[in-house]
């Protein structure tokens, strides 16, 4: 089993999406979602950064049970429901189901979303890093604090990345498989909080 860290910088729930039975990751961290390292069953941290006033606490964790393409994402009925609705609730603003070709040109289309530009323009600084990162990760294992998130105990801050990048195989194993342990005997899988930058909207 494999283990990715890294830090938040904001949280909409539009990367992670928790919403619904699956939380995803379909947009942001290309380096995790690319990783040819990465299998099923691997597990994701998403910690709080200074700039939201979580350092060292636990946003999001999630386990991967399935990796897919945009197409196949775009196309699956299991999930139309994360296709944005931009006047909708925040729940349907921040729908990360986004990315789809143009049958006829095979050009990438970006939906109308909160990775757009205004008026639904295409915002292709956005487009070109989410597509780098070529596949969209899905778990039903997960777990998901936003503005509730925990404070991570002293003796697994080793799992959580301190610079800017992902953090890996740098992670100790035994410290990463201590606060899954620790995690799924204090907290129930699922949804526990609202993303934290969702006070903006308030």
């Amino acid at each position: 089993m494999g283990y990715y860290s890294y830090k938040i910088e904001h949280d909409f729930g539009l990367a992670p999406n928790p919403f619904g039975e699956f939380c995803t990751l379909a947009i942001c961290k290309g380096a995790i979602r690319m990783n040819k390292r990465l299998k099923i069953g691997d597990w994701i941290f998403g910690t709080g950064s200074v700039k939201l006033k979580k350092l060292h606490y636990l946003i999001y964790a999630m386990q991967v049970d399935e990796m897919m393409s945009f197409e196949k994402y775009w196309d699956d009925p299991r999930f139309q429901y994360k296709k944005p609705v931009l006047n909708g609730s925040l729940v349907q603003l921040y729908g990360d189901n986004i990315y789809h070709k143009n049958p006829a040109t095979g050009e990438w289309l970006q939906d109308d979303s909160a990775h757009s530009l205004a008026q639904g323009v295409k915002n292709s600084a956005h487009l070109d890093a989410d597509i780098k990162g070529e596949r969209v990760l899905i778990a039903k294992n997960f777990y998901y604090f936003g503005d509730q998130a925990i404070k991570i105990p002293d003796e697994f801050l080793a799992i959580c990345s301190e610079g800017r990048s992902v953090k890996s195989i740098a992670i100790p194993t035994k410290d990463a498989d201590g606060f899954v342990s620790w995690l799924e005997k204090k907290h129930d899988p699922g949804i526990h909080g609202d993303p934290i930058n969702w006070k903006n909207h308030k």
